[in-house]
């Protein structure tokens, strides 16, 4: 029972924060900040990984969701730390699909404040040691 609870009182915060996100500032953001190399769509370009199907694998362990906000696209962007958290959780619930743990735990701007602080530099390397890790986070479950 008390597990019970505490997934419904998850999936509401969750909710609620999603709730909150404010759509079209959320996708004004995306465009003027993102989409540039994430594509419209969050399908990626070139180099870039796609967000599309894909984005809510990051969120399976602490290292994945804090890349999300420390890579330096977010990390050093012009956004404040309330429209980053927004843009990140708008981009959870426009682009994960399938890929999105539940209950997702929406970004905070307290959160995203604090990693901002500390912007990858080699954002290929950790990025590349993600793909284990999120495998091993998996298995576990």
């Amino acid at each position: 029972m008390k597990t019970g609870l505490t997934i419904l009182a998850l999936f509401f915060a969750a909710f609620t924060a999603a709730a909150e996100i404010n759509p079209q500032r959320a996708q004004f953001n995306y465009q003027m900040s993102c989409q540039g190399c994430h594509a419209p769509d969050g399908s990626g370009a070139n180099a870039v990984p796609r967000m599309r199907d894909f984005v809510g694998n990051f969120l399976v362990t602490q290292a994945g969701r804090e890349y999300l906000v420390r890579v330096p696209g977010s990390a050093v962007s012009a956004l404040s730390d309330a429209d980053l958290a927004e843009v990140l959780n708008w981009i959870v619930v426009e682009f994960a699909g399938a890929s999105v743990v539940t209950p997702f735990e929406p970004y905070s701007s307290q959160e995203v404040g604090r990693l901002r602080q500390q912007p990858l530099n080699e954002v290929v390397q950790y990025r590349a040691q993600l793909p284990a890790d999120i495998a091993s986070a998996n298995m576990r479950e």
